[in-house]
């Protein structure tokens, strides 16, 4: 009598631990929205080039989140349609799925300058990212020029943060801002 109370005993707690387990993975599958007052603040320069064939860059900025998934193009500047190709680490992630989106997001190109734009925290489809860990690319190319393509891994949450980015050949000083407003 005494083993078979000492069965059912085990019996009983590893179904316990056995629905705890799936209870857990049920609903911490997903993570909490970042803040509603969270934004990524960016201060993004293009440096003057001396060079008798100068072209307005073409500068493409989006985040990806930690699946390498673009979840969304925060600036787009190439002006006419037959450039996108040129931009090609976003083209092939973003722009060749997504036709409205590149219609959606483009604008002109840009003279050397100093610019800030934020990014809102919303996906392309307008819902609040996930807290955890997303990149941030910048790809710049210039005709007649040179091409960078800039990457800066960060973490969205509840705590704000900055980082600079060193200038390149094509770009001047970047920085980004997380703030919780």
């Amino acid at each position: 009598m005494t083993l078979l109370f000492k069965r059912l005993g085990q019996c009983i707690g590893l179904s316990i631990a056995l629905l705890s387990s799936l209870f857990i993975s049920t609903f911490s599958a997903s993570a909490a929205p970042i803040p509603v007052t969270a934004e990524l603040a960016v201060e993004f320069s293009l440096p003057k080039i001396d060079s008798s064939m100068y072209a307005r860059p073409y500068v493409a900025v989006w985040i990806e989140n930690s699946k390498r998934k673009s979840v969304r193009t925060v600036e787009l500047w190439v002006g006419k349609d037959e450039w996108l190709k040129d931009l090609r680490s976003w083209w092939r992630k973003v722009g060749r799925y997504d036709r409205a989106l590149v219609d959606g997001v483009t604008s002109a190109t840009r003279p050397a300058g100093d610019y800030r734009f934020t990014w809102d925290g919303l996906d392309n489809d307008g819902n609040r990212v996930e807290a955890g860990k997303y990149t941030f690319y910048v790809e710049v190319v210039r005709e007649h020029g040179g091409r960078n393509f800039i990457r800066q891994k960060m973490t969205l949450g509840d705590k704000p943060f900055s980082h600079a980015i060193a200038p390149t050949e094509e770009t001047g000083d970047i920085r980004i801002n997380y703030l919780i407003k």
